[in-house]
C-alpha cells in the first residue's frame, strides 16, 4: 500500500532543513547562546517538544498563537519568546519554574492542563533553569497572546482547582535506586520532558488521566488518532522489540517493525530526532521495561457469510492496491514498507489508525537518519467505504493476525477526521 513518490519526500526534507535552520544551531542566533547552559537548554527544549505547541503554522517560532481544539473549546498557546510586553521577557527563573513545576503563572494564576505541567512538574530545577536561559536568549517576538475561546463553564479558571485535586500530583522525578542509571534517565525523559503520557494515557470526560492508567493508551481527543498502550504487548508491542528497533522508531521514524505517522510523526520530526543516541537508547530501555504482558490469544473467528464476503473483497483490494509494497503475505519490505503480518499496531482493539492510513495515507517524518522517507498514498477517493472496511478487515485478520473486522460505518466516520 505504500509507494515511492519523489516529490513529497523532497518537500519533507526541505521542511526539515528549514526547521533546522530556524531552531539551530543555537550559537547562530545570539552571542549569548555560546554558553553551555543555554545550549543545554536548547537541547532540553527540543526534548520537551516546546516548538510544536508554542509555534503557530506559518507563525514565528515560540511566539504562540497556535489553536489547540479541545472538547471544552479552543485554547491558544502563549508567546514564550523574551519579548517584555507580550512574552516572558520580564519573567525570572523562579517564575518559569513556577509554571513548569506548579502549573501556575508568575502571579499565581492557574494554567489550563493543555500545558503538560502534570509531566513537566518532574523536570529538575536545573533543567528548568537551562530551558529558561535558552528561551531568554532567542529573538523576542512582539505578538500578543490570543484569548482562549472556551465554552461555559470551562472558561472559569477556578474550576481548575478541582481538576488539579483529582489529577495533578506535584513533584520532581524520583529515581528508582533498584534500576540502572540508563533506565532512570529514560524514565525521566519519557515521564517528564517527553510528556508521553499526554497521548498514551487514556483521558476521561473531565480531560484528566490517572497514574494507575499511565501509558495504557487511548484515543487522542479532537484528532481521531489512537495512541497505543505502551504497557501492553497486545498494542505497541515494545516488550518484544529489540532496543535497536525501538530506538530507530523514536529517532528515525522508521524501523524494521514499523513506522510512525500522525501525531507521533510530528513528535519525531520536532523533537526525538534531535536527541542523542544515548538518550534515545535510555528511553528505549525504559519503554521496553514497562511492556510486560504477553501477546493476546487468538480471538475466535466470526464465521458469518457477511464476514466471509467482507474478507474476500478485502483480499481482492489488497492484492490490487497493497501487495506490491507490503507483499502478498504481508511481509513488507522493511524499513521502507512496514510488514503487516504480525504487526501489533494492525491488530489493536482500536482500528482507527489502520483505517486512517488507508483513507489519508501519509509519510513518516523526514529525519537526519532517514531524510527521504517512503510514503503511502491516500485511498479516500479511490476506495468506497465498503472497500476501505474490507481491506482493513482483511489486513487485521489475514496471515495469523488477531484483529477483528471493521465496518463501512467506521470508515465513513473517519473520512471527516482532521488531517492536522
Amino acid at each position: 500500500m505504500m509507494r515511492r513518490n519523489s516529490i513529497k519526500p523532497a518537500l519533507a526534507a526541505a521542511s526539515l532543513i528549514a526547521l533546522m535552520a530556524t531552531l539551530g544551531p543555537a550559537s547562530a542566533q545570539s552571542p549569548q547562546l555560546s554558553s553551555d547552559v543555554v545550549k543545554k537548554g536548547e537541547y532540553l527544549a527540543r526534548a520537551g517538544d516546546c516548538v510544536a505547541c508554542h509555534s503557530a503554522p506559518e507563525g514565528k517560532v515560540f511566539a504562540g498563537g497556535r489553536a489547540m481544539p479541545t472538547p471544552f473549546g479552543t485554547l491558544y498557546t502563549s508567546n514564550i519568546t523574551p519579548d517584555p510586553e507580550t512574552g516572558i521577557g520580564r519573567w525570572s527563573a523562579d517564575d518559569f519554574y513556577m509554571t513548569m513545576h506548579h502549573g501556575r503563572f508568575p502571579d499565581g494564576g492557574l494554567l489550563y492542563p493543555a500545558m503538560p505541567f502534570g509531566s513537566y512538574t518532574k523536570v529538575t530545577r536545573e533543567d528548568s533553569d537551562a530551558i529558561f536561559s535558552y528561551l531568554k536568549a532567542i529573538a523576542p517576538v512582539h505578538q500578543a497572546n490570543r484569548p482562549h475561546e472556551l465554552d461555559f463553564p470551562y472558561n472559569n479558571r477556578s474550576l481548575i482547582l478541582g481538576w488539579r485535586t483529582l489529577f495533578f500530583k506535584e513533584g520532581e522525578f524520583e529515581r528508582d535506586p533498584n534500576k540502572s542509571d540508563e533506565w532512570n534517565r529514560g524514565a525521566y525523559l519519557v515521564e517528564g520532558l517527553g510528556h508521553c503520557g499526554m497521548c498514551h494515557t487514556p483521558i476521561n470526560a473531565l480531560g484528566g488521566s490517572r497514574q494507575s492508567e499511565a501509558f495504557q493508551g487511548g484515543l487522542i481527543p479532537m484528532q481521531d488518532w489512537y495512541a497505543p498502550s505502551l504497557t501492553s504487548n497486545k498494542e505497541a508491542g515494545l516488550g518484544g522489540w529489540s532496543l535497536e528497533e525501538i530506538s530507530d522508531l523514536l529517532q528515525k521514524g522508521v524501523s524494521t517493525r514499523g513506522a510512525v505517522y500522525g501525531p507521533m510523526a510530528e513528535v519525531v520530526f520536532n523533537s526525538l530526532q534531535y536527541m542523542t543516541d544515548d538518550d534515545i537508547r535510555a528511553m528505549a530501555v525504559y519503554l521496553k521495561s514497562i511492556a510486560q504482558d504477553e501477546p493476546a490469544t487468538p480471538r475466535p473467528s466470526v464465521a458469518t457469510s457477511e464476514a466471509s464476503l467482507l474478507i474476500s473483497l478485502g483480499k481482492t483490494v489488497y492484492d490490487k492496491q497493497c501487495s506490491s509494497c507490503h507483499g502478498a503475505a504481508g511481509e513488507g519490505k522493511p524499513p521502507d514498507y512496514p510488514p503487516l503480518a504480525g504487526n501489533q499496531s494492525i491488530q489493536m482493539e482500536s482500528a482507527v489508525n489502520g483505517i486512517r492510513m488507508v483513507l489519508n495515507g501519509g509519510y513518516p517524518p523526514a529525519t537526519y537518519k532517514n531524510p527521504m522517507p517512503h510514503g503511502m498514498p491516500p485511498f479516500a477517493v479511490n476506495l468506497s467505504d465498503d472497500e476501505v472496511a474490507a481491506v482493513v478487515s482483511y489486513i487485521r485478520t489475514a496471515w495469523g493476525n488477531r484483529g477483528t473486522p471493521v465496518s463501512a460505518a467506521d470508515a465513513n466516520k473517519l473520512r471527516s477526521a482532521p488531517l492536522q
